[in-house]
């Protein structure tokens, strides 16, 4: 119990860390959060300073990610692997160090499910360019994103309580996060 605990604080912690507000400030490019959508996640980046810029947060986000589901995969039983997710969304969502103002979650599931369940991970890519190619908008391809990767973190850790619950707040605050551009205030 202890170091499930420990694992989830830590991963709070880590998660807090948001790639997109570090790299444009040490670039010099300001605050993600003061411009365009103004969330704090890659396609933001990409709009206000462009795809390289974009990439190198993307690769945080998704690097940090998978070595936490990494450690969570040796360290814990399988059913409690998702609560490590579920971590990890909740400090990008409400970082602990940048004022409880963050990203979506998005990159940061996606690289915790490329180890829980790299075909997910591959399908749920796919799922995106998919939707994205017949939506045009960002958000709509990520919700199909979202769906496939809480689907294969369930297949691989199981149907437990702590696996689904674990899990579907997961996908549930990613989904919230959203919420704006659903009601169509934000940029897609």
């Amino acid at each position: 119990m202890s170091t499930l605990l420990s694992l989830l604080g830590a991963t709070y912690v880590a998660g807090s860390i948001n790639g997109a507000i570090v790299v444009l400030r040490l670039a010099g490019k300001g605050d993600p959060r003061t411009a365009y959508s103004g969330n704090p996640g890659t396609s933001n980046v990409h709009r206000l300073a462009g795809l390289p810029w974009a990439a190198v947060v993307l690769l945080f986000e998704v690097g940090r990610a998978t070595a936490l589901a990494w450690l969570a995969l040796r360290w814990l039983p399988l059913a409690h692997v998702p609560l490590v997710g579920l971590a990890l969304v909740l400090g990008i969502r409400f970082p602990l160090l940048h004022g409880f103002r963050g990203g979506k979650g998005v990159a940061g599931f996606l690289g915790f499910a490329v180890l829980v369940h790299p075909l997910a991970a591959a399908l749920a890519c796919a799922s995106w360019v998919l939707v994205f190619a017949f939506a045009r908008v960002s958000f709509i391809g990520s919700f199909a994103m979202v769906a496939v990767l809480g689907t294969g973190v369930v297949l691989r850790c199981g149907f437990g309580v702590e696996s689904v619950v674990a899990t579907a707040g997961t996908v549930a605050l990613i989904y919230a996060a959203h919420a704006r551009n659903l009601r169509g205030r934000s940029a897609p």
